[in-house]
């Protein structure tokens, strides 16, 4: 730890002492209308690779300063109502330039993506990428990140009640699907169900979800995709500014609120930003579920410098979740009672004080973020530390029955040579270094033990007229080594040491037909090496409701993928189509056994080589102005190649529509009513010891506006209802659903939330300009 603080400093001090010599050049530019050449005042400018934006004045005029002298980087250009830009600029050859925006009633999307080898426009981009802006997050409100985000087609969640939510991409999860913080990857136990993402929702200002194998650029762990959660851009040179936002739904008595400040002093950045949530026991159509409610604490914030020769940020975040868990257990009439038999009061369920069991979940994280901009090319380094604690809490003021900890010292290294006659060519070195203690607890589920994880990548990608083509290849090595460890003299956990190694390949292609219609395909193989808990797991997982047990002699999974997708878009139409088909050697999944260990149903680590195919659909229409009517699909199929059965835990397909509307209003903006529907699928291939989920139809709706409140000031106001008919419903990846909590009642479950309408405020403000 003491040499990663050390090299941390010292990257600070050198780009300190070097950005007092850098020569300051400024790009100017101008966004008009492209019809009637009239300026646009407000449009936002970025360039992701530098970490600058700019918005345009009252002329449609803009300035980014402390731009470097030299070097071509991809600037994107918005404006609410048309078609959101990118452009290559050389600052070699151009200060100053004029962009032109086309007309559009379908809403500018983001087009410019960086969570791959290098930014780029998602029309040349091979890889399956979504991405979810800011507004996009909080027009449907959620109670976590990876809630919100599950609305994307391909992307589910594995729900543990309102407080906990496990993203699922194309039917994969937990440690197959990688989740990125600011560059980092989110260490955080992902083996477990019951066990969420540590981060605040409220400092996410763009999510992208990489569909489909990662591993040629982020290795082990990102076999089934990638979700790269980034923070804003810092302030706009010589700029002051924040936001405030604050919510309340009323299912559980949600309310969540979040103050941020950022600013930027001639390239001096710094931000920070304080969250708090705090919620009682959730409502199903039938009644409340006892101790479910949570409270969760955030804090983040950043400091760096932005100047010519590149940037260079450090970054820290402190989490801190409690969640409350409820064992059920049911009188004679079917109601939930404490463990002295007593029924709970509406105070109970009312209570903001969690009882037990619960979890105490904490996460801290520093890193340092970089992008040093050399003569031939660029150099972006990520050093992170994260240190994650998991304390299941049985009874107050006592050691906790389970208490996972982990540190985590890792490193990211990519080299992009210039872009050279359409050749962009990028190389990689990346690592990590973990060590666990997982046996303080009074019990213990997995053993203590070490890991390193080394990589290295090479990354080639073809530009030329309408084409664009891509290849890479990437080596992995790692080692993990569990420690013996013994309870009452009794041999919990062997001592135990297992080495993976593997070469993943991958090329990609993109077609642009016109500028409507384009076209990508993307193949590769991918790997993952199987995780403390699938090794070594020896024990009762109170929060998954089941005694499970690992094997050390499991085999890394291999993967091999193919996609495709067709992409069209208009002024008013935008449509894409996308399919996948995914053949995985030596799966990895959990099998129930016909055993019983302390009257808990034993489940094996087992592995079979598995099938998962599937389709994704999305159709936007725009008939008339005011109108907006979106609808999306999605539908994963998975089978056990061995035994010809279905893969467990895979999410049922899922139809959304939205019909939305956009009145202009006087003395407001961004208006909207928008009415949806979300039809869930019944899912009956599922494994021997999974049951079958019926299908449903959920109804929401929702209202906002923004009230400009001052020539600068605006103010957002929003009310938005889900499950508004009080339907009563088992999601199939809920871990509350009939199978999952009772082995000796397979019909026993709890519903998902009933109805419930959020009412929220966004207060942005500049304090100087």
């Amino acid at each position: 730890m003491k040499k990663i603080h050390f090299t941390i400093a010292v990257l600070l001090l050198l780009f300190a002492v070097h950005s007092y010599a850098a020569v300051l050049i400024q790009f100017k530019g101008k966004v008009i209308d492209a019809t009637t050449q009239e300026a646009l005042p407000g449009a936002v400018i970025t360039i992701a690779d530098l970490r600058v934006s700019a918005v345009t004045d009252a002329n449609g005029e803009f300035v980014l300063k402390n731009v470097p002298e030299n070097g071509s980087f991809l600037v994107q250009i918005r404006y609410v109502g048309y078609e959101t830009s990118s452009q290559l600029v050389n600052f070699k050859e151009l200060h100053t330039t004029v962009f032109a925006l086309k007309p559009s009633v379908i809403e500018g999307r983001e087009v410019v993506i960086t969570g791959i080898a290098n930014s780029s426009d998602s029309r040349r981009n091979s890889t399956s990428i979504a991405s979810l802006s800011r507004a996009d997050l909080l027009a449907h409100p959620s109670t976590n990140l990876m809630d919100a985000i599950s609305r994307v087609p391909g992307v589910s969640q594995i729900t543990t009640g309102n407080a906990i939510s496990k993203p699922v991409i194309r039917g994969l999860s937990a440690n197959r699907v990688l989740t990125l913080n600011n560059g980092v990857k989110q260490q955080g136990q992902q083996w477990g169900e019951e066990h969420g993402i540590e981060i605040d929702q409220y400092s996410a200002a763009r999510v992208e979800i990489l569909r489909g194998p990662a591993s040629l650029l982020y290795g082990s762990d990102a076999l089934g995709g990638v979700i790269n959660i980034l923070d804003a851009l810092p302030a706009p040179v010589g700029t002051l500014e924040g936001e405030f936002l604050t919510n309340y739904a009323t299912n559980s008595g949600l309310s969540g609120s979040s103050l941020m400040f950022q600013g930027n002093e001639n390239g001096f950045i710094y931000r920070a930003r304080g969250s708090y949530k705090n919620a009682h026991s959730f409502q199903t159509p039938v009644g409340y579920v006892p101790n479910s409610g949570f409270n969760e604490t955030s804090f983040n914030g950043q400091i760096g410098l932005n100047k010519s020769w590149g940037y260079a940020h450090l970054d820290f975040s402190s989490f801190r979740n409690n969640i409350g868990f409820y064992e059920p257990d049911l009188n004679d009439a079917g109601e939930f009672v404490d463990e002295d038999g007593q029924t709970f009061t509406k105070e109970q369920y009312k209570s903001r004080d969690l009882s037990f069991p619960q979890q105490d979940v904490r996460h801290q994280k520093i890193a340092f973020n970089s992008n040093l901009l050399l003569s031939n090319g660029s150099l972006k380094t990520i050093l992170g530390y994260q240190r994650n604690q998991r304390r299941e809490l049985e009874e107050a003021d006592v050691a906790p029955e389970l208490f996972l900890d982990m540190h985590t010292y890792s490193y990211d290294f990519k080299y992009s040579l210039a872009n050279s006659n359409g050749w962009s060519p990028v190389f990689g070195l990346s690592g990590e270094f973990i060590h666990a203690n997982n046996t303080k607890g009074e019990e213990a589920l997995i053993p203590d033990f070490d890991s390193q994880a080394y990589g290295a990548f090479a990354y080639l990608k073809k530009t030329w007229n309408k084409n664009t083509f891509n290849a890479g290849i990437r080596y992995d090595y790692r080692q993990l080594k569990g420690k013996q460890y013994l309870a009452e003299e009794e041999v919990v956990f062997n001592d135990f040491s297992n080495d993976f190694s593997n070469i993943s390949g991958g090329i990609g292609y993109t077609h642009e037909f016109n500028e409507q219609l384009s076209l990508k395909a993307n193949a590769g193989s991918a790997f993952r090496a199987p995780n403390i808990a699938e090794l070594s797991s020896n024990g009762v997982h109170e929060g998954a409701f089941r005694y499970e047990i690992g094997n050390v002699d499991l085999k890394p999974e291999q993967s091999f993928q193919f996609d495709a997708a067709v992409d069209y878009q208009t002024s008013t139409v935008s449509a894409s189509l996308s399919g996948f088909m995914n053949i995985i050697h030596d799966y990895i999944f959990y099998e129930q056994s016909n055993e019983t260990i302390d009257d808990y149903p034993v489940f094996r680590s087992v592995q079979n080589n598995a099938f998962l195919r599937g389709l994704e659909a999305s159709l936007t229409l725009h008939p008339i102005e005011l109108v907006h009517f979106e609808n999306s699909f999605s539908y994963t199929w998975a089978t056990n190649r061995a035994t010809k059965q279905p893969l467990p835990f895979i999410p049922a397909a899922i139809l959304r529509n939205e019909v939305r509307f956009e009145p202009e209003l006087g003395g407001t903006k961004k208006s909207y009513l928008s009415l949806g529907l979300d039809n869930y699928f019944s899912q009956n291939r599922v494994s021997d010891f999974e049951t079958s989920t019926k299908g449903y139809t959920l109804f929401s709706a929702s209202i906002g506006t923004t009230i400009n409140l001052s020539k600068k000031q605006e103010l957002s106001l929003y009310v938005s209802g889900k499950n508004l008919l009080n339907k009563k419903y088992y999601d199939h990846l809920s871990r509350y659903k009939p199978g999952r909590l009772d082995d000796t009642n397979p019909a026993f479950g709890i519903y998902n939330p009933g109805r419930n309408i959020t009412f929220g405020v966004v207060l942005p403000f500049l304090l100087k300009q």
